[in-house]
């Protein structure tokens, strides 16, 4: 699959090792940096999603999300990194019908509002099963600061370019779904936050207080891409983390 990333949007907070593991299954684990695992919500703008040998013309536009946890994990050929992704939502009822069918990601339906100007950006969502929701400001900035995961802007686009593989939780929980992000024009830009909400990481009970802070936020525009599916990886049921 092909498709635009018209708007991406990566809200990153750093989360105590312990709270992360309790949520990430075996055999992965939360990858590290400077002691904190590093977990996050993707806002993403899909243009022109279709088969790669189609016209960019016949595809889809939808708003996506993601909730994700950096992890890592080791396998045949040794240590592997890449996002495990608790739970994606789309506006986009082809999405969530064919996603963990004809693609790899099972999707919930949900309502997007999205303001946007050249400086300032709004990004909201609420499920329709009223279970999360998420609401962002953020407007441009001339210079990355203030994150105490990465010493500057080029250390934070490394490490999310190469966290590309996303494995997806699934309903029946004995298996996750993998799509690899692949692109020859990764290019993010500085953000600063102006608010952030989120159902998931406000909750008390997965995140006691001080276990998740807000960290930085970085934001791609216009970049193509396409999309590789990997073969989904298996998990014990009984190793399913809560929440789901």
């Amino acid at each position: 699959m092909s498709s635009v990333v018209e708007r991406r949007l990566l809200v990153n907070y750093r989360v105590a090792p312990e709270a992360a593991a309790r949520l990430v299954p075996p055999p992965m684990r939360p990858q590290l940096v400077g002691g904190w695992a590093v977990a996050g919500i993707c806002l993403v703008r899909l243009g022109q999603f279709r088969p790669s040998r189609l016209p960019g013309w016949v595809g889809l536009r939808s708003e996506n999300a993601a909730h994700r946890i950096a992890v890592e994990w080791d396998g045949p050929r040794g240590r592997s990194t890449g996002v495990y992704i608790s739970r994606r939502d789309s506006n986009s009822v082809i999405n969530v019908l064919a996603g963990g069918r004809l693609f790899p990601g099972e999707h919930s339906l949900a309502r997007f509002d999205v303001r946007e100007t050249t400086q300032d950006l709004h990004v909201a969502f609420a499920s329709h099963d009223g279970t999360l929701s998420v609401s962002v400001d953020v407007r441009t900035a001339e210079r990355f600061r203030g994150s105490e995961l990465f010493a500057d802007l080029a250390q934070a686009s490394d490490f999310f370019r190469h966290g590309s593989a996303g494995f997806s939780a699934t309903r029946g929980g004995r298996r996750l779904d993998g799509l690899e992000l692949r692109t020859n024009s990764w290019h993010v830009e500085p953000v600063e936050v102006q608010s952030v909400r989120s159902t998931a990481f406000d909750d008390r009970d997965r995140f006691p207080p001080g276990t998740a802070v807000l960290d930085c936020a970085l934001l791609m525009r216009q970049v193509p891409v396409s999309w590789r599916p990997l073969a989904p990886l298996r998990v014990d049921a009984d190793s399913v983390p809560a929440g789901r």
